[in-house]
């Protein structure tokens, strides 16, 4: 019952935003009664709360499982690009953006979201270092790759508003190129060239 409802929590979301979201549309969507909801969680940002644990450990799944599938060789960075490029275009990082956007003006919920996206961000970075071989002992590298990963963000907020997926596309191919370049000065990918 409970995983139901946090389900539902990050379809409402998406869907419906923060402000739309509510405990009540929340229980008819789970399909668990009012009073079972008021027993797992009091209060709307008790919900929200429960829900951003919840969906940074499915945000984080699903990015360790698109890792696991991605191509060795020279076309490795590409998919790399497109793997976070995804990511931050799906229904996932919608709701996380929509608790982001709450967050900034609800300090309970700040409280709440600040800690798991600041651990997201650091294990988001970790595994991105990782899979482009990347030496972050080489100077610039970890602005490199934190740039990569702003853009891939930034991207996938300019998708909330139109499918973007064309330009994206051509954004992050040309950006592989610059960044296989710019890592070829003394790092390499797992499993093949830069």
């Amino acid at each position: 019952m409970r995983a139901r409802l946090l389900e539902a929590t990050v379809e409402c979301l998406v869907e419906r935003g923060f402000s739309g979201t509510s405990t009540t549309l929340v229980s008819e969507r789970a399909g668990v009664s009012r009073g079972a909801q008021l027993h797992h969680f009091p209060t709307k940002n008790a919900l929200v709360v429960a829900a951003v644990a919840h969906l940074s450990e499915v945000r984080r799944d699903e990015l360790a499982a698109a890792a696991a599938a991605l191509p060795s060789g020279r076309r490795r960075t590409r998919a790399v690009l497109r793997m976070l490029g995804d990511h931050f275009a799906s229904p996932l990082f919608v709701a996380a953006l929509e608790l982001w956007v709450a967050a900034r003006t609800d300090a309970a919920l700040l409280e709440a979201v600040a800690p798991l996206e600041q651990r997201i961000g650091r294990e988001t970075h970790r595994m991105t270092i990782e899979l482009l071989g990347a030496d972050e002992s080489q100077p610039g590298v970890r602005e490199l790759v934190q740039a990569t990963l702003d853009l891939v963000r930034g991207l996938g907020l300019a998708d909330t508003i139109t499918d973007d997926t064309r330009r994206r596309g051509r954004i992050l191919d040309q950006w592989a190129d610059t960044l296989d370049a710019a890592l070829a000065r003394g790092t390499t990918t797992p499993g093949g060239d830069a």
